[in-house]
């Protein structure tokens, strides 16, 4: 390897002596890993067609990492199988974040993935002539990626989080849909919220970074955010609500990230059985705190799992577009065991190996949260 990649010299070159392969297109492979986000299906789109062009054919592998073991569970995507499919959430050849090649536990946590996993990988990709695997997750995905690129299979990956946390990238797509299902929702509560004059907890998602809260809380309207960056206080929030109540605003809004915590205190962990920990029950048990301080009526919505589906919004369905096709280009000039990432208004790439593990988090003292604070949103600190 050389420079962190193979010393591989592309347009892929036909080279077998059988000649049924022979007569083969050059084929790359792609998959989708971790958990799905709207935008996953513009991806594949855009790597179908970038590659059309160049005369290669694309292979599909279903259920994320776990369709390159034996016997190989794939598809061959072609121009007919992703006709349509940019308006779609989720993925056309489905994804998982549990199997044989879970590499991360959890923020910073990183396993290994055996050695047999791996060689069965690469037999599969072997046999199907597969000279190129596109990978399209998150920061765990990219772990993984990482170590197939060491063990030597050619490896180019596409960041996807609805949660917008990976430092190498300044955005992901999947986060500006995330934000606009929270964004509705809040629109929406707002008005019972001041029908009957409640609290409305809205808990929305956000293991580490707190960014889908604060552009969702922003433009929502929210009046307290609360995220894991900035450690809250349960009394300074009753404080805010009783303040908001003397002023004569009939209800209050509060959004709060799932891996949000109270000073001194720690995450809700839920149990899981393999791979990284779950988060969920802040939003409950803030809404309990609230009340039991208030002594005002306070309910809890958990959007959850609505923010990963339906369809992508124009930001993202451009933008995963452009992930696609830059991944086929870096296919194509060789430039593996590197990541697609959006800098500066441009899609470029970094090393792999120089993303994973980078979480990008809210400056608590940021202009973002300064903003959120001058139009008197409070962060419960």
């Amino acid at each position: 390897m050389t420079n962190g990649r193979l010393p591989v010299v592309l347009p892929i070159q036909k080279s077998c002596s059988d000649p049924a392969i022979a007569k083969m297109k050059p084929r790359i492979g792609v998959l989708t890993s971790g958990g799905d986000c709207p935008g996953l299906n513009a991806v594949l789109r855009g790597v179908v067609l970038a590659a059309e062009k160049l005369g290669w054919e694309v292979i599909g592998f279903r259920d994320g990492f776990e369709g390159l073991l034996p016997p190989g569970d794939h598809v061959v995507l072609d121009r007919k199988s992703i006709d349509g499919i940019m308006a779609l959430g989720g993925t056309i050849i489905g994804t998982t974040n549990r199997g044989h090649f879970v590499a991360k536990t959890g923020a910073g946590d990183r396993t290994v993935v055996p050695a047999q996993v791996i060689a069965d990988a690469r037999k599969i990709l072997g046999e199907l002539q597969v000279k190129a695997l596109i990978i399209v997750g998150g920061d765990g995905s990219m772990v993984t990626a990482q170590q197939l690129q060491e063990a030597g299979i050619n490896c180019i990956g596409v960041p996807k989080t609805i949660d917008n946390d990976l430092e190498a990238t300044a955005a992901t797509f999947g986060f500006d849909s995330a934000v606009d299902v929270v964004v509705d929702g809040l629109d929406r509560l707002h008005t019972t919220a001041t029908s009957h004059r409640r609290v409305m907890v809205v808990e929305v998602m956000g293991r580490h970074a707190g960014w889908i809260a604060l552009h969702g809380g922003i433009a929502g309207g929210a009046d307290i955010i609360l995220i894991p960056e900035i450690p809250f206080d349960y009394d300074r929030i009753a404080g805010v609500i009783k303040a908001r109540e003397t002023a004569g605003c009939l209800g209050t809004v509060v959004v709060v990230s799932e891996g949000a915590r109270p000073k001194h205190g720690e995450q809700v962990k839920r149990d899981v059985e393999a791979g990284e920990f779950r988060l969920g029950g802040i939003g409950e048990i803030v809404a309990r705190e609230i009340a039991k301080r208030t002594s005002k009526e306070t309910r809890c919505c958990v959007l959850g799992h609505l923010q990963r589906g339906g369809a992508p919004t124009t930001l993202d369905r451009i933008l995963a577009t452009r992930f696609g096709v830059k991944a086929v280009q870096l296919a194509n000039e060789g430039h593996f065991g590197s990541m697609v990432s959006y800098q500066n208004y441009q899609v470029r790439h970094v090393p792999i190996a120089e993303a994973v593990n980078r979480l990008k988090l809210v400056p608590p003292n940021g202009e973002l949260v300064q903003t959120a604070r001058d139009v008197d949103i409070s962060f419960g600190d």
